[in-house]
């Protein structure tokens, strides 16, 4: 297959890229700057120019991942770059699509786990879940993260392109070796760097959930997706089993051979994610998602428990 990766020059990207590629598939990644092993094609992010847009009429699949990492300050200024980053690619993806002789056969979009709300009574899937932005008790901008999510997979659902499926990927952290990567830009890297200066304790009470995926079974997903012609629109892409922000430190910690992990408080930790130029949001908010959809639909995870792909990922760091 032909395979085009707007924004592929992150994390996610530089994962996909390499597992698409291993598997013989034409790669090319579209982006502002940034190396990937894929072809790279320059875009703005913006404008119809045919030079990426040749790219797009006769590809078959499209994995939009372009928008400025929600790993930053919730200021007014970063809000404002994480949504037009998000909503002027998307728009000009779907015109893109809209506008080829040979639309791709499926566009996979990235989204967030972060569109259900913050709970802990039960999980959150695509049948039952509940999309967030109405909780009581927690802090009021919490709500612009959804509310960016929401537009951001309404744009894709809008978009005129009737000869192409779309699936929105609200997707989990991805917990992928570092390779390569700076480690402010790789999740599992952080969080071991966090371990290894023992600070990987509980925050706040412990109890907000933390869901994530393996970066082999993210990819394995996809390759489901891709291949299942019922699934469209909303598909969590998420371990099937969450763990209370403690517990998951803790299986961190032993899978690392450390003992001590410094909890923090609240207060704590929204000091160290402001030196970490991070939000608090991040990490005390519940995120407790489920994928029903794909676990239905016949995916089965390679990687389902986080003690198993911790000692995965650590074996590959």
């Amino acid at each position: 297959m032909k395979i085009v990766i707007p924004g592929g020059t992150g994390q996610v990207g530089a994962l996909a890229a390499k597992h698409w590629l291993a598997l013989g598939h034409e790669v090319v990644v579209l982006t502002r700057g940034g190396a990937s092993e894929a072809r790279v094609v320059r875009w703005d992010g913006k404008t119809l120019e045919p030079l990426w847009t040749r790219e797009i009429d006769g590809a078959d699949v499209v994995l939009n991942l372009a928008g400025r990492s929600v790993s930053c300050r919730y200021t007014a200024e970063n809000m404002a770059l994480m949504r037009s980053s998000r909503f002027e690619s998307t728009r000009a993806l779907g015109d893109a699509i809209a506008a080829a002789k040979y639309p791709p056969r499926v566009w996979l979009q990235m989204s967030t786990a972060t569109i259900y709300a913050h709970r802990f009574d039960a999980a959150n899937d695509e049948e039952t879940g509940l999309i967030g932005g109405a909780e009581q008790g927690v802090p009021a901008y919490w709500k612009r993260s959804i509310e960016l999510a929401l537009e951001w997979e309404r744009l894709q659902t809008e978009a005129s392109t009737p000869r192409t499926r779309k699936v929105a990927l609200r997707t989990a952290m991805v917990m992928s070796e570092p390779g390569r990567d700076a480690v402010t830009e790789n999740i599992f890297a952080t969080l071991v760097q966090i371990v290894r200066l023992r600070l990987g304790g509980t925050i706040g009470a412990g109890k907000q959930y933390m869901s994530w995926v393996h970066g082999a079974d993210f990819m394995r997903a996809c390759d489901f997706i891709l291949a299942d012609e019922g699934l469209c629109g909303p598909v969590n892409i998420a371990s099937p089993e969450p763990l209370p922000q403690r517990e998951f430190m803790r299986v961190l910690r032993d899978a690392m051979g450390v003992g001590l992990g410094l909890p923090a408080t609240r207060w704590m930790a929204s000091i160290g994610s402001f030196f970490m130029d991070t939000d608090p949001e991040l990490i005390l908010k519940s995120r407790r998602v489920v994928p029903t959809r794909l676990l239905k639909a016949g995916f089965v995870f390679e990687h389902p428990t986080w003690a198993d792909a911790a000692k995965s990922l650590l074996v590959q760091a």
